[in-house]
This record gives structure tokens, sequence and C-alpha cells, in this order.
């Protein structure tokens, strides 16, 4: 008797422990749904934080982005060292036209970086002649970047139909390097990307700068002489993104330079050599040339007048050097050059108090 009464009771036992187990699986799977629920919901509001399509405004016009661009091409200058300093690389992009100094196309800061994320064989157009749209479309791209470039605006309706076409925020060929960044990271869906790389590399020139304090508050004019025709001169205005990074780099140009400035547009200024004056309130003057030029411009009876020329504060770029290269900068070309330009602007401003 006693032993029936331990079964029936086992029994019992058995069949609440059945009931508890099924209990607990349909808890666990209702959890498991709910957590599935709330994976979908966290990716939807992902993809609705992204705000697809992307409109980019600039001045050829309005480029609409449907989703986030799985191939990138950029055109002309620097806009693929944009996307590689964001860990993109293109499939197709515009070789270099000056400062390489061998036939691949590629400055240094470039290969670098694309040797960083194990590209041997890089698309390059060489189009430096002007743009091979074959070769453009033949990449197949998602988005056509060229916010720093001098695309017209015939090129920019060959090149829409290829791809959406991500052009200059004013005018060609005066996007400054943030401007650069911020409308190339935009059409590549990386906005928050190119906001943190911009801070990235304002921390690095601000800590560069520190160590030449001699810099701060002096007057510069970035000229261009030509031995062959010293009669007139060739100056990048602060609207050039050489000018406005000398300005960033804590310098100004003089007044009697911007009074010559007719169009505010415009990133050059022809000066002629009668007009010399104006460059006599400069501290500096940064341009391309080497020491024979600079002994050429010493001699002539008109530019040997200019102060910062009879004391030697003149920082030239040579042409065997990729230097001549960075003054139209992106972060990775600052990166690369800052150390030997400032060397190079920090000794010519020191000659001022010899």
């Amino acid at each position: 008797m006693k032993n029936k009464k331990s079964f029936v009771l086992m029994f019992m036992l058995a069949i609440i422990a059945a009931f508890a187990l099924v209990g607990c699986s349909s808890d666990s799977k209702k959890e498991e749904a709910e957590e599935k629920d709330t994976e979908t919901e966290t990716e939807t509001n992902t993809e609705a934080d992204s705000q697809y399509p992307i409109t980019i405004t600039h001045a050829l016009g309005e480029t609409v982005i449907e989703k986030k661009p799985e191939r990138v091409v950029t055109i002309q200058w620097g806009n693929q060292d944009v996307a590689l300093a964001l860990g993109v690389v293109p499939v197709g992009f515009s070789a270099a036209n000056f400062g390489v100094q061998d036939d691949s196309g590629l400055l240094p800061w470039t290969k670098e970086k694309l040797d960083e994320l194990g590209v041997t064989d890089p698309n390059v157009f060489q189009d430096t002649d002007g743009l091979d749209f074959e070769a453009i479309s033949d990449a197949n791209p998602d988005v056509i970047l060229a916010a720093y470039s001098g695309i017209t605006a015939e090129d920019y309706e060959t090149l829409s139909q290829i791809a959406p076409v991500v052009a200059y925020p004013t005018s060609a060929w005066t996007s400054s390097w943030r401007e650069t960044v911020e409308l190339d990271a935009t059409g590549m869906g990386m906005k928050e990307e190119g906001e943190q790389l911009i801070k990235d590399t304002e921390n690095l020139i601000a800590e560069k700068l520190s160590a030449y304090p001699q810099i701060e508050g002096k007057k510069v004019v970035w000229v261009n002489f030509s031995a062959q025709d010293l009669s007139q001169l060739h100056i990048y205005t602060p609207v050039d993104s050489r000018g406005a990074f000398l300005e960033e780099l804590g310098m100004t140009y003089p007044e009697s330079v911007l009074e010559q400035i007719t169009d505010p547009a415009s990133y050059s200024l022809k000066l002629s050599a009668e007009n010399v004056e104006a460059l006599f309130d400069a501290d500096l003057i940064v341009g391309y040339g080497d020491d024979a030029l600079y002994e050429t411009i010493k001699a002539d009876p008109l530019l040997g007048k200019i102060p910062a020329v009879e004391r030697g504060s003149v920082a030239f770029i040579t042409s065997e050097t990729p230097l001549v290269a960075a003054g139209t900068p992106n972060p990775l070309s600052i990166a690369y050059t800052i150390d030997e330009y400032l060397e190079l602007i920090g000794g010519a401003i020191d000659k001022i108090e010899k």
C-alpha cells in the first residue's frame, strides 16, 4: 500500500515538472521573440538615422544619393585622399598631375595609405589632360566625388549620366580642405566620420604649430614668379586652398594685396611688376621656385626691392619634393608634410629678425 502511494506521488510530481518546463520554454521563446523585435527595431532606427536619400547642394546643382554607395570614384585633385583617410578605397581615381616623382600618378601620402589598406594595384585614371569619361564609366561607380575640382557644367552633366556627382560648394578650385572632407564624406554616407577626421586634423595642425610661435600674425602672400617673364606675377588669393591654409596656420594677407582682388571668387590674381609695392607689406613670400629663381628675382631692379626678397624671407617650394603638391592640402597630405612645411616657413620668418 505504501509503495502504491509513493508511485502516485511520484507520478503527480512528474506531471507538475513537465508543465513547468513547458511554461519555461514558452517564456524563453517569448523573450527571444521580444529580443528579435528589439534588434529589428534598432536596425530600422539605424537605417532611418542615415537619412537616405541624401541631397547635397553644390555650385553645379543638387545631387541626390539614394543609398550608401559601395563603389566610389574620385576625380581630379585630392578627393581620393579623403576617401582613403576614411578607410574607403576608390574603385578608380585621377592621377596626380604635379609633385609626383614617378609615373605611378600617386603622391607619397596616397601610396602610403594604399599600402596600409593592402592595395597594390589601384585603378588610376591617366586623365591629367582631361577627364577620361570612358574609364570612369567602366569603374561602375555609385558616386563620383569631385568636391575639390575644376569640372565644368558640361563635365558635370556628362558625369551625372554615369553616377551622382558631388561637386565643389561655390567655385572651381576654391574648396578648403574642410569643405572637401565635408562634401566627400557626406557623399559616401560618412558625414560623422568626416567630422571626426576634420577634428583629428585640426588637432594635429595645432600640435605642430605650437613649436613655431613666430608664425602667428605674420603677413604672407603666395606668389609665383617666372624667370622667363618677371613683368607679371601670379598670386594665389586667400580663396585658393594654398592661401587659405597659410591663413589657417595663423598668417594673414596684407591689405595692399587684398585691394588688388577684383573678383572675390577667383583663386588667382595677376599682378604687374609695376605694382610690386603691393607686396612691400608682406613679412613672408611663399611660392614655387628654387634658389636660382630667388637669385634672379633678387637681382631684378623692381622685384629685388620687395623687403621680403631683400632679407630672404622667401619660402620657395622646389619641384624636386612632394611638398610642391602639399599647398593644396587634405588630411593625408597635411599629416605627411606639415613638419617640413612649417620648418620651411618658420625658417624664412626667422630671417625677419636677423
